[in-house]
């Protein structure tokens, strides 16, 4: 099984060191800027690409690592080559392979998507945390339980899903890190109009958010809430909503306080949240 990456970014970077650490033949890379193939080949120790033709023919799984939008431009392109008997595969978290390689029943060629759950937020040393990652695969093909256990096999926990789920899959995902950076953010200007410069906001919130990831990852959400919601505190509510600064704040709040009345609800069942509810009601048309 000899792969080739497409793209030379930071996830191709990082899955091609990943994999040859872990002993996984990589041929190299083949991307539309030379010095990026160069550079990824350096650190892979593998071997850049002037065409991706050759590339194709030295590999038998082709990764490619391109931006999402580009994905079935790339596809695309390498029609125009032999794929038969090939892995073209993906890295998407929002996208099915189905989706992604339009006509890839007729390609000759095995389709899949191979998603890590990770921020890769640098191309040099994000490859070491992989190993603690999860990894999410979609796709028709026989190869799909040998990448799921192949990776299993270098550390990350690695589970198939059906293509129907794919995008609720990415929306949890989105959730639970890209949707945290809008509530750090606002948490943060509501710090800095009291006064606090940035550096000493994010250090007075820091404990907070630690010890609240950790209670929620260990415990679940329900048994880490607490709060003015999980205590049906309506004046403090209702202060909170009078002094954010506009309404898109207020939605913001509103719309992740409703979510907190219903965890507040299951934990308690006997409380009464009728009086949150209304007042989050009214605070969302303000």
């Amino acid at each position: 099984m000899k792969i080739g990456f497409i793209g030379a970014g930071k996830v191709g970077f990082s899955l091609g060191k990943f994999f040859v650490q872990g002993n996984l033949p990589v041929t190299g890379y083949y991307s539309r800027q030379r010095e990026s193939a160069q550079e990824a080949a350096l650190f892979t120790n593998t071997k850049p690409y002037d065409t991706m033709l050759a590339l194709v023919r030295e590999s038998d799984a082709l990764f490619l690592t391109v931006p999402d939008g580009m994905i079935p431009s790339v596809y695309t392109q390498l029609r125009q080559y032999d794929l038969s008997g090939k892995q073209i595969c993906h890295c998407s978290g929002a996208m099915t392979a189905r989706e992604a390689f339009p006509g890839a029943e007729h390609s000759g060629a095995y389709h899949y998507s191979i998603h890590p759950l990770f921020p890769i937020s640098s191309k040099y040393t994000a490859y070491r945390e992989l190993p603690g990652a999860f990894f999410c695969l979609d796709g028709d093909g026989p190869h799909l339980t040998w990448w799921r256990d192949t990776l299993a096999a270098l550390g990350p926990t690695v589970r198939i899903i059906p293509g129907e789920g794919k995008v609720r899959y990415h929306a949890a995902c989105a959730m639970a890190s890209n949707l945290v950076c809008a509530l750090a953010a606002e948490s943060l200007e509501l710090l800095e109009s009291c006064g606090f410069p940035q550096d000493l906001a994010r250090q007075a919130l820091a404990p907070l958010m630690e010890a609240n990831l950790a209670h929620i990852l260990q415990d679940g959400p329900e048994a880490a809430l607490t709060g003015p919601v999980e205590r049906c505190d309506t004046e403090t509510v209702a202060k909170h909503l009078a002094c954010l600064p506009d309404d898109d704040a207020r939605r913001l709040y509103t719309a992740a306080s409703r979510k907190l009345v219903d965890l507040a609800q299951k934990k308690h069942p006997d409380k009464d949240y009728q009086s949150m509810n209304q007042i989050l009601k009214e605070g969302s048309r303000t």
